[in-house]
């Protein structure tokens, strides 16, 4: 553990037990594809506890991940209490480090000794006291060489702090000092020999690690590590391929044309996902939203001998287009360039009637205004009368492109309004929709008690004493839906 700083409790505690929840955030829920009915656990050694500092990367594995997490410290000893009771029993919250080398998963068997219970593989920070705090207010943020990875509050918790304790101690002791590592949300990845994480828990303060590669070669007995397909998709948090057609429920779809660009934008971030918002595109129509699944169509620069070997051939516009489905939206990646059109009335009418959501590009639309006269939404860069074939060859479909500087996946969720078009991970979608309905309901009831005279002070952001207030006004409007 050279390197690393040593670990300090509060009141000199001495933990007995480090004990680490598997999944516990929904943002991380949704891009492992699965969501928990109960918690799951594993124990680290107390070894694995520090202060910080370096944190050793054994020479010959690359997935070593980090995962930002809130540290439950336990205050009084706890056996078989009720989750009512067993808040009282939380002594403190730290900023914590789950480190994962995943390298070792293939040798674990699911017991995360090798992956996880490596010395200085917990820092933890300074601890703030538990009681009096509303543990959903919590704000837990991580950067990567000062570029922020994680951020989300304890709301996004799916078993509270409390539901954790009350069920270890159904089987344990917790003793004053132990350690609960409570999950970690969506946004940990990969880190390597160089990289600094800091991990931040508002009110308490943050734990700073720095990636060292171990100066020496491990020694060759025991299991050696290994990068498989699996370990490198859990290590990154990749997400799993649906099968089928992916599609979102219902309520989701509705919320998400409810809710603004700019509410999903935020709702990203604090997922530590960014650019994510497709700059410099205007709508055809504003009055309308879009809300669909991205079919990509990748054009390159024009070049005419490629452009006569395509000459008889039904090229990549066309048959994007009439691949389209309902609820697709064609995203099309034109460089930036708005030399030519990328798309005129004629096609996007055919768009429309294939049951299409929306188009967008971020090269030049032909025909604006007969595209506008479509009931499609459609953002472009600039209008330009020029056939396609002035600038671009139509080249791949259904590929990963870069549309007005962002990555769209294919099957990603895209959405649009007024104000321009978002890409949402179609693995978080669901959950981004309702937590961004809430979010403005809650803006909504604050803007009206604002605009009847009120001070926005505690209702932006809506505090406890006023959350009664809101829930009776959610509570009326329910009973009295807005058209």
């Amino acid at each position: 553990m050279a390197g690393a700083d040593p670990v300090v409790l509060p009141d000199g505690l001495t933990p007995r037990k480090v004990i680490g929840v598997h999944l516990n955030y929904r943002s991380r829920a949704a891009q492992r594809g699965r969501v928990p009915t109960e918690p799951s656990y594993f124990l680290k050694p107390t070894t694995s506890l520090s202060g910080g500092g370096e944190i050793v990367r054994p020479r010959g594995t690359e997935l070593l991940a980090f995962e930002a997490e809130i540290a439950v410290i336990i205050g009084t000893r706890a056996r078989n209490v009720t989750p009512v009771q067993a808040g009282n029993h939380i002594g403190w919250y730290a900023p914590a480090n789950d480190f994962g080398l995943h390298d070792f998963r293939w040798a674990d068997r699911g017991s995360n000794v090798m992956a996880k219970g490596q010395d200085g593989f917990s820092p933890i920070g300074p601890a703030m006291a538990a009681q009096g705090v509303d543990p959903a207010t919590l704000h837990l943020t991580s950067t990567v060489n000062g570029e922020v990875r994680q951020d989300a509050t304890g709301e996004d918790l799916i078993f509270t702090f409390a539901q954790l304790v009350a069920d270890l101690s159904r089987f344990m002791t917790l003793e004053p000092g132990d350690v609960i590592l409570t999950g970690t949300p969506a946004g940990a990845n990969v880190v390597v020999p160089g990289d600094v994480v800091v991990v931040t828990l508002e009110g308490a303060g943050s734990v700073t690690s720095t990636v060292v590669e171990a100066p020496a070669d491990l020694a060759p007995y025991g299991a050696m590590p290994k990068a498989t397909d699996e370990s490198r998709a859990f290590a990154t948090g990749a997400t799993p391929t649906p099968a089928g057609p992916p599609r979102l429920t219902a309520d989701a779809e509705a919320g998400l044309r409810r809710v603004s660009t700019a509410t999903l934008t935020v709702q990203l971030t604090r997922r530590g996902i960014q650019t994510t918002f497709l700059t410099g595109l205007r709508p055809t129509r504003p009055d309308l939203t879009m809300v669909g699944y991205a079919r990509t169509l990748r054009y390159v620069a024009i070049r005419a001998d490629v452009r006569e070997a395509m000459k008889g051939t039904e090229d990549a516009q066309k048959r994007a287009v009439e691949s389209i489905v309902a609820g697709d939206v064609l995203v099309m990646e034109a460089r930036g360039d708005v030399g030519a059109g990328t798309i005129g009335d004629i096609l996007a009418a055919r768009v429309l009637a294939r049951g299409g959501a929306g188009i967008v590009t971020d090269g030049g639309v032909r025909d604006t205004p007969g595209v506008a006269d479509l009931d499609i939404p459609t953002y472009y860069r600039a209008a330009n009368a020029s056939s396609l074939w002035n600038a671009h060859l139509p080249l791949d479909l259904d590929v990963p492109v870069t549309c007005a500087g962002v990555l769209v996946m294919p099957g990603d969720v895209i959405v649009g309004d007024a104000d321009g078009v978002v890409v949402l991970p179609f693995a978080l979608a669901e959950e981004i929709a309702h937590a961004a309905l809430e979010v403005e309901e809650r803006e909504a009831f604050a803007l009206e008690r604002v605009k009847a005279g009120e001070s926005f002070r505690g209702l932006y952001p809506l505090s406890d004493e006023r959350r009664p207030d809101y829930e009776n006004w959610k509570a009326k409007r329910s009973e009295d839906p807005r058209p």
